[in-house]
């Protein structure tokens, strides 16, 4: 194991000083759920998924009822959220899928899961992160900016290239936290448009306001 990079560490608790209940925000009450809303939540807050996955479960509460759900019941139930037709269709062949290939029991294996409607390279980290606590760091736009900003990544690197950087830079047994502590960071101060640069406690570490870093 690569010993863990000593400001990216710095960077990180710095950033627990400020969300130090830093979580995954979804609702979920096992790994199928937690799949299903990751899929969700593409484009989405967590929030707004969350206001819908109730219903969505009490009524199709395994792999088994979503499988033959009428696609215009799931719409109907999930159209407060972006790309919902699309979304619909999704968890629809995901549940399908996962019926006819592993029993209805979400797999524990990165390969498989990209292979499942609905489900690439992010949403198959978070539900192993997450769901089994296997050891990988989740990139989503939130983490790629402020990894970027923070020159934990170069500007030019592709998603892939973002997450096998912070997992050379984290220590393994920090992924699942470390990935939160970045995605809250970005969600909730580091933001797209507007970042609270002012009072920031990392600016000095940062190439978004000093690119001679």
């Amino acid at each position: 194991m690569l010993k863990e990079n000593k400001r990216t560490k710095e960077i990180l608790e710095e950033i627990y000083q400020m969300f130090p209940n830093a979580c995954c925000e979804l609702n979920y009450r096992n790994i199928f759920e937690l799949s299903i809303a990751t899929i969700l939540s593409a484009q989405t807050t967590d929030k707004s998924v969350n206001k819908v996955t109730p219903l969505l479960f009490e009524k199709y509460p395994t792999a088994f009822e979503l499988m033959d759900a009428c696609v215009n019941d799931v719409e109907e139930i999930i159209r407060t959220i972006g790309l919902y037709k699309t979304k619909s269709k999704n968890i629809i062949a995901f549940s399908k899928k996962l019926v006819e290939k592993h029993n209805g029991i979400v797999p524990s294996n990165f390969e498989e899961l990209v292979l499942l409607p609905g489900v690439g390279r992010k949403t198959a980290n978070v539900i192993l992160v997450e769901g089994y606590k296997i050891p990988r760091i989740p990139v989503d736009t939130h983490v790629e900016r402020v990894s970027k900003r923070l020159g934990l990544a170069k500007s030019t690197d592709s998603v892939l290239k973002v997450e096998e950087e912070l997992m050379k830079q984290i220590d393994e047994s920090k992924y699942h936290l470390g990935h939160h502590l970045l995605l809250f960071f970005g969600r909730y101060h580091c933001l797209s448009k507007n970042p609270k640069c002012i009072n920031c406690s990392l600016k000095e570490k940062c190439i978004y306001k000093n690119p001679l870093i």
